[in-house]
């Protein structure tokens, strides 16, 4: 089964203020929550560069309001 990529509900946050990127430590930009469970977060950076394979592990996200996240438009072009 594939897993579809929401839009952020009001009930799931954007990463706050001191959230760093589980892959380099920069400010979280970018929260994903996983199809088996369990969250990540990512800067801008790591977020855009790895959009194709989260949006294949990913069925929630929320992104800071002023990041646009890459695999958002990658969700919205193949509906």
């Amino acid at each position: 089964m594939t897993p579809t990529l929401t839009p952020p509900s009001e009930t799931m946050a954007g990463p706050a203020a001191d959230e760093r990127c589980d892959r380099c430590n920069a400010a979280g930009k970018l929260r994903l929550t996983l199809a088996g469970g369990g969250e990540l977060v990512f800067c801008g950076h790591h977020a855009n560069r790895y959009a194709e394979d989260l949006v294949k592990i990913a069925v929630q996200y929320a992104a800071e309001p002023e990041f646009a996240w890459r695999g958002a438009d990658m969700m919205s072009s193949s509906n």
